[in-house]
């Protein structure tokens, strides 16, 4: 699915992210814990492209995707739910939703459309609504169905949890449980370490820009600085 070796992104003359490897297969799920400015923001950005990576590689589906744009990495199935959620506030739901879609035929539109909202009715029924005026919570489940939109084999999810009520959370993790038994990959970062990781099969910690542990969650070693 996707193999990371040695990746390095610079800000300029700042090394953001170094060292970094890790395979992950069809329907496996990864949790990137870490401090704030460990890197993992920045590492899920260059995994969709919207960072660029100045030397490594990154392999998707057996092709080298290093210098890819992200447009083409999302129509080749990487999907990614950002920071902040970056909805478009002045379109409607189901605007946004179109727009996440357009990588896929028009035909397949009213299927995937209905595909998220059997997942997150409140956006069927708020589909006419402008998307500014949902709340946070709302807003998080249309950041994760414009994602959907695109049918994506690799879904990068940041900071999924913050700012949001217990019981969405709830709901974005069934939805996460949803897509992984569709065969969809994930990687994960929550300001929750202990959730990503009961979720995720295996966990990669990040410090100062660099790996400093991968392996089978169950398995990651106690620390502080998670």
């Amino acid at each position: 699915m996707i193999e990371v070796k040695n990746l390095l992104c610079r800000y300029g003359d700042i090394t953001a992210i170094r060292d970094i490897n890790f395979v992950l297969q069809k329907g496996e799920t990864m949790a990137l814990v870490g401090p704030n400015g460990a890197g993992k923001t920045t590492l899920l950005m260059a995994l969709a492209g919207h960072v660029r990576c100045h030397s490594g590689q990154i392999d998707f589906n057996g092709a080298n995707i290093t210098g890819a744009e992200a447009v083409d990495r999302c129509l080749n199935g990487i999907g990614l739910v950002p920071e902040g959620r970056r909805i478009f506030p002045d379109l409607t739901v189901l605007e946004n939703l179109e727009v996440g879609g357009y990588s896929r035929p028009k035909t397949e539109q009213p299927e995937n459309l209905q595909n998220v909202f059997n997942i997150f009715p409140r956006l069927h029924d708020r589909q006419k609504q402008l998307a500014g005026s949902l709340s946070g919570g709302e807003q998080q489940m249309l950041a994760f169905g414009r994602a959907m939109m695109s049918r994506p084999r690799l879904m990068l999810v940041d900071e999924l949890s913050l700012g949001l009520m217990p019981s969405v959370v709830d709901e974005c993790y069934d939805a996460l449980k949803k897509l992984q038994s569709e065969g969809i990959a994930i990687i994960l970062v929550d300001q929750n370490s202990d959730a990503s990781m009961a979720f995720c099969s295996s966990t990669l910690i990040m410090e100062s820009g660099h790996q400093i542990w991968s392996g089978a969650s169950h398995q990651a070693p106690e620390s502080s600085i998670y």
